[in-house]
């Protein structure tokens, strides 16, 4: 008897889906509390909690679609596509921050990036400074923050998918 095959693409459309609306719209409500610059901790701590439920309720999905059963390759393909998809739409919104919402965002960050370094380190020298904020000032480009997001959505949707996985893997019967 042959048991149901589960697409991966259209679980890691619609979880997917799920994940970069979610982080969205996180994103717009910490932009609404004007925490959008100065981050606090736990603003990692909420999104990186709905990507690892949004992961594993793709993984689940995926599993039960494929009639209970799911190897650890289908686990990273289905983890990486969502993670994939939800990166994409992610640097989607990013790019209308940096550009449209907020124009000033990289100027307000490395003004932030700024006081935080003379506040951590008082003997700090204003070349030393202007040396460490030229080189943020590189990495906040809308392209290369885009990349850092798409490539850091996909390390930790692999990361993820990875514990899910084994711990959810579950090998079709020898006929």
């Amino acid at each position: 008897m042959d048991t149901p095959k589960a697409s991966v693409k259209k679980i890691a459309l619609n979880y997917g889906l799920y994940l970069g609306l979610a982080s969205v719209i996180l994103n717009v409500i910490w932009y609404v509390m004007d925490m959008h610059i100065d981050r606090p901790w736990y603003q990692g701590l909420i999104g990186f909690a709905v990507m690892i439920l949004i992961l594993v309720y793709g993984l689940k999905a995926f599993k039960k679609d494929n009639g209970g059963y799911m190897s650890l390759g289908e686990a990273l393909k289905t983890g990486l596509g969502i993670s994939l998809i939800a990166g994409i739409i992610s640097v989607i919104y990013t790019l209308i921050l940096v550009n449209y919402l907020e124009p000033e965002y990289v100027q307000k960050t490395l003004e932030l990036t700024e006081e935080q370094m003379y506040e951590r380190n008082p003997n700090l020298t204003s070349e030393q400074a202007e040396m460490a904020l030229s080189m943020t000032e590189k990495f906040m480009s809308p392209g290369i923050l885009s990349a850092i997001g798409l490539i850091l959505s996909l390390f930790f949707g692999f990361i993820i998918s990875l514990i899910a996985g084994l711990i959810m893997k579950r090998s079709h019967p020898m006929n």
